[in-house]
């Protein structure tokens, strides 16, 4: 923002009904020259439509995915070609609004932009996310698909051995739509999108990043979906992913190692990454530093949803101002509360939760080393 465009912005702020020649003859500027610099303050999402309604200072906007999930948890061994005991449940998942959910429950101001059926489902998981406290005013409905269904097939460890995906729907929402929540999404602090999207749509939202008011950070969601970033990363602040998404991203050797993904990364043009490998904890990458942060003891329930609490443990600390390594440390915390509960989101989930548990962080040593060396 030029110091111009900020002078505008504080006169607005100061008095947000003050017309463009007042503004102008108090900052010794011509009208036109104010009306402009309203025009740019706005695209860049400083300022949220007419009236001169300034952006809400912290609010992180979740663009992506918006399922029903089913889960079957075996009873014994999977065994193929049989019929296999199974305990089951239905809940809500997608990336997107189980960190819009997540978010909601940890106090951050969150809204979700997603597309849904005009089917039960889809009017089931509004008014979920509504209790919740996310901010549904911008979902998008279609009659020409049904609502999202994610199924998962989990061991008797609560590890997935299938996850069947019907996410047709979300192969209709265009860089059109966008345009028409075009404020909301630049009034954002944060807007987290998840690969759900279509790849132009992935496209539009970088390249939109360009000047805009809002830091992107994004979720390949799998392997497969992580192409639809084609390889490019600029105008992403923050990218969550793990290892077998980034090795599809990078086209890399399965033998290169987490470090060095890292690296190729970085070079690609993120801001900053966040890997995670498994038991081993993750990565954090940022500038010319790499951080590994060891795994949290965990009691494992269902894993469905621990990446999507990581990155809403994270932004909402990233919301308030810390260092990403210190708020990849809430999000690990996050991860573990959800892997210890049978939902995708722990309803249980809160501010104060995190805090009561901040004590199993005490034995979370950081090793740290250079990324680029």
């Amino acid at each position: 923002m030029s110091e111009q465009e900020q002078a505008v912005l504080d006169g607005i702020a100061a008095d947000p009904f003050a017309g463009q020649q007042e503004i102008a003859d108090s900052l010794g500027l011509a009208r036109p020259t104010v009306a402009t610099y309203i025009a740019q303050l706005t695209r860049k999402g400083y300022l949220c439509g007419r009236a001169y309604v300034l952006a809400e200072a912290k609010r992180i906007v979740c663009v992506g995915g918006a399922t029903v999930d089913r889960k079957y948890r075996s009873q014994q061994a999977l065994q193929h070609g049989t019929s296999n005991p199974v305990n089951s449940r239905r809940s809500f998942g997608g990336v997107a609004r189980n960190v819009a959910e997540t978010l909601a429950r940890l106090g951050a101001a969150s809204s979700l932009v997603s597309v849904l059926g005009d089917d039960e489902n889809g009017r089931s998981l509004t008014k979920h996310l509504q209790f919740s406290g996310v901010d549904t005013t911008r979902l998008l409905t279609t009659n020409t698909h049904p609502t999202a269904e994610y199924l998962a097939i989990l061991n008797p460890d609560g590890e997935l051995a299938y996850g069947i995906a019907d996410m047709e729907i979300f192969d209709t929402v265009t860089i059109d739509d966008l345009h028409g929540v075009w404020p909301t999404l630049a009034g954002a602090s944060w807007l987290f999108a998840d690969c759900n999207l279509p790849t132009p749509v992935m496209a539009w939202l970088r390249n939109r990043r360009v000047g805009a008011r809002f830091r992107l950070a994004v979720d390949p969601v799998s392997a497969l979906k992580v192409m639809r970033l084609q390889g490019e990363l600029h105008g992403i602040d923050l990218l969550f992913l793990n290892v077998q998404e980034a090795l599809a991203l990078t086209a890399a050797d399965s033998a290169t190692s987490p470090d060095a993904l890292c690296k190729i990364l970085l070079q690609r043009g993120t801001g900053a990454v966040v890997l995670t490998i498994g038991s081993d904890g993750l990565l954090v990458a940022e500038g010319e530093s790499l951080t590994a942060l060891p795994s949290l003891k965990a009691n494992v329930v269902d894993v469905t949803g621990a990446g999507d609490a990581l990155i809403a443990g994270t932004l909402s600390r990233l919301l308030d101002g810390e260092p990403l390594e210190e708020a990849c440390r809430t999000g690990m915390l996050a991860a573990v509360l959800t892997i210890e509960s049978e939902e995708s989101v722990n309803t249980s989930t809160s501010s104060e939760l995190i805090e009561r548990n901040r004590h199993r962080l005490a034995g979370l040593t950081a090793e740290r080393r250079k990324v680029l060396q």
